[in-house]
């Protein structure tokens, strides 16, 4: 256990050496705008930051209305730590929720929460107007709505240079293209888990937009509208938030007890893991050399998606090395029964 003991001691010097560029920051500070002035109007801002937040932690639409948090909805002041107000516009309250009693007050609501560690994505978006179409680039003014968005919706979003040359590859055939291969060859030197791409426009007065998001091979797609960019990018994003979340997010009744086995182990890899693993109440069980097994309470497609935002690799069935033989005894000597270890049969992954 000589390992065990080392990485106890340096796992909390590390904890943010390993935080990744997954990790969602500001995950429990929501702004929302004040639709009016004095108390009434921060009391109704500050309830509907906290229906953003259970969104936010859980994925369910339907999670602010469980009956369990009626009494913390008609008072949410038992789990902020403070609200301010920010200038316009629009003049918005920003609250601060703590982020310990939150999670208690929904995991005691019988609520499943996603975690900070969350896909990043890598977003194509093109806005055609009157004056013309426009890829957004990350250093563009109309960059901040989806940043906005993106943040208030709990994703992680990154956005490209929109250089001369990724402005000839996201044009509105591609963006809107069924086969994602030109974007996600862009895609490249941005290392992002998902790829979404978005062709919005205005019409009637309002802005609307077609998304398409791909998850390795897997393709989500949808339409939103706004009455503004900042709406539109805002309605995207919810939806894509809420395609994503079932792939994370264990509900309750949908979860066992699951065996994994973590090959590659060293000190800053066990404060990732450690943070990677806090949602399915992870108990390390056995370190052998840098292999660490924890016993965890998950869905096994859920903490493999989980695990493959870590950067882990699952470890082929073929290449787990077979038991040892037990040698027969020799001829005359009484034949001794060893004991048969119990069959591992839970995930094996790598660094």
């Amino acid at each position: 256990m000589h390992l065990l003991k080392n990485l106890a001691a340096g796992c909390l010097a590390l904890v943010a050496v390993a935080a990744q560029a997954e990790t969602v920051s500001g995950l429990y500070q929501v702004r929302e705008p004040l639709a009016g002035q004095g108390a009434e109007a921060r009391t109704q801002a500050t309830g509907k930051a906290l229906d953003t937040l259970i969104l936010r932690l859980t994925g369910d639409p339907k999670a602010a209305q469980n009956p369990a948090l009626a009494e913390l909805r008609k008072d949410p002041q038992q789990i902020i730590n403070q609200v301010g107000t920010e200038a316009g516009p629009p003049e918005s309250v920003l609250v601060e929720f703590d982020p310990g009693s939150t999670e208690r007050a929904l995991r005691k609501a019988g609520l499943a929460l996603w975690g900070s560690n969350r896909p990043s994505i890598i977003g194509w978006w093109l806005n055609d107007s009157v004056e013309g179409s426009n890829l957004v680039g990350d250093g563009q003014a109309t960059a901040q709505p989806l940043r906005r968005a993106a943040q208030h919706r709990g994703l992680p979003l990154r956005l490209p240079l929109a250089d001369l040359q990724e402005q000839l590859v996201a044009n509105a055939k591609q963006i809107e293209a069924s086969d994602p291969a030109p974007l996600r060859e862009a895609s490249e030197r941005y290392a992002a888990d998902a790829l979404l791409a978005v062709h919005a426009h205005e019409a009637d007065g309002k802005w609307q937009g077609r998304w398409q998001l791909w998850v390795g091979d897997q393709r989500e797609q949808g339409n939103a509208e706004g009455a503004d960019q900042a709406a539109l990018a805002d309605a995207v994003m919810l939806a894509v938030s809420s395609r994503l979340a079932p792939r994370y997010v264990t509900r309750p009744g949908a979860s066992s007890q699951l065996q994994l086995q973590v090959q590659g182990m060293n000190l800053q890899r066990y404060a990732e893991l450690s943070r990677v693993l806090e949602p399915y109440g992870a108990r390390l069980k056995m370190a052998e050399g840098s292999t660490l097994t924890y016993g965890v309470t998950a869905n096994r497609e859920q903490l493999r998606a989980q695990l493959g935002l870590a950067k882990l690799q699952e470890v082929p069935a073929e290449q787990v090395p077979a038991a040892a033989v037990v040698p027969a005894p020799a001829p005359g000597a009484a034949a001794e029964q060893p004991a048969v270890p119990k069959p591992f049969d839970g995930l094996r992954f790598r660094w």
